[in-house]
């Protein structure tokens, strides 16, 4: 990376990221744990970001992009942040949504029983 460059992403990453990883987290309606869980990570490493004593590696911030349904270009400040879908959700779809990304982590199989089960209900309430 030439100097120009450096220069350049100096201003986003200077503690930049761990303030967009508290805002987004924050807008999402999630907590540390959440997040931790989401991501396979634990509470005290989400926090080791939001403090700003490290960074994440490559493969976590992917994680953790998706985990806050973003592109990593905007988790690390190279993108401005687009609205979010969450943003003009109630609480209770927030909440639901949370629920969501839970399962989203689960294996297929349990993925599938809840599909199922989804499905059943819905068909059941028309």
């Amino acid at each position: 990376m030439d100097s120009m460059s450096r220069r350049k992403l100096e201003p986003s990453t200077e503690n930049g990221f761990a303030q967009r990883l508290i805002d987004l987290r924050s807008q999402r309606g999630i907590t540390q744990t959440q997040l931790a869980e989401i991501t396979g990570l634990t509470q005290r490493t989400i926090s080791h970001y939001e403090t700003g004593a490290g960074y994440p590696p490559a493969p976590t911030v992917v994680d953790l992009a998706h985990a806050l349904n973003v592109t990593t270009d905007e988790l690390l400040g190279a993108k401005p942040i687009k609205k979010a879908r969450t943003d003009k959700m109630t609480p209770e779809q927030q909440r639901l949504w949370k629920k969501f990304q839970l399962v989203a982590q689960w294996p297929e199989k349990d993925q599938r029983a809840v599909i199922r089960l989804i499905n059943s209900v819905s068909e059941a309430r028309i």
